[in-house]
């Protein structure tokens, strides 16, 4: 059986990630000319910070440099956390992604855009939003229904404080 590199560090790895409360998302190996960028993406549910970021990185470069898991070239080493448009692929990661708006691929009913409200181990509650003043209906998305997900970026999105504040004034004023 034939694994790829990427799979021999991510079991070399993974323990070191573990150790440090987080993780470990992907390990991708590049090749850009010369030169070879091991990428590493860590996360947890409450985020990963600089500090530990700048931990997992010096873990993770200390346990390299111990073994030939990365062969004798040179290579760069780039820790990081997922992007703000990350894909969905784990029950984690839906979990973590409460609360947001996320572009679904759905296997029969083509695309959907709408808020994670809850997940369980059966699949996904969401929120449509309200179009054209219309209120927002509730959806029920199994996972098997689930080709693609994707966090989406809300750039004017209000807290649930500004909405609670804005409802307030909206009663005192009728």
């Amino acid at each position: 059986m034939s694994t790829t590199q990427s799979e021999r560090l991510r079991v070399l790895l993974e323990p070191l990630v573990s150790s440090q409360g987080l993780d470990l998302e992907e390990v991708e190996v590049d090749s850009v000319g010369r030169k070879r960028v091991l990428r590493v993406v860590v996360d947890s549910d409450t985020g990963a910070d600089l500090d530990q970021i700048a931990d997992v990185s010096r873990a993770l470069s200390a346990k390299l440099d111990e073994t030939d898991a990365m062969g004798a070239g040179e290579y760069t080493l780039e820790v990081g956390t997922p992007g703000a448009e990350r894909e969905l692929t784990e029950h984690r990661h839906y979990v973590r992604a409460t609360d947001r708006l996320v572009r679904f691929q759905l296997a029969e009913s083509g695309e959907l855009v709408a808020r994670i409200l809850d997940v369980d181990d059966d699949g996904i509650d969401v929120e449509v939003p309200g179009v054209k003043g219309r209120r927002p209906t509730a959806k029920r998305l199994a996972f098997a229904e689930v080709v693609k997900a994707r966090v989406q970026v809300e750039f004017n999105r209000k807290s649930k404080n500004e909405e609670h504040e804005d409802n307030t004034e909206n009663a005192e004023e009728a």
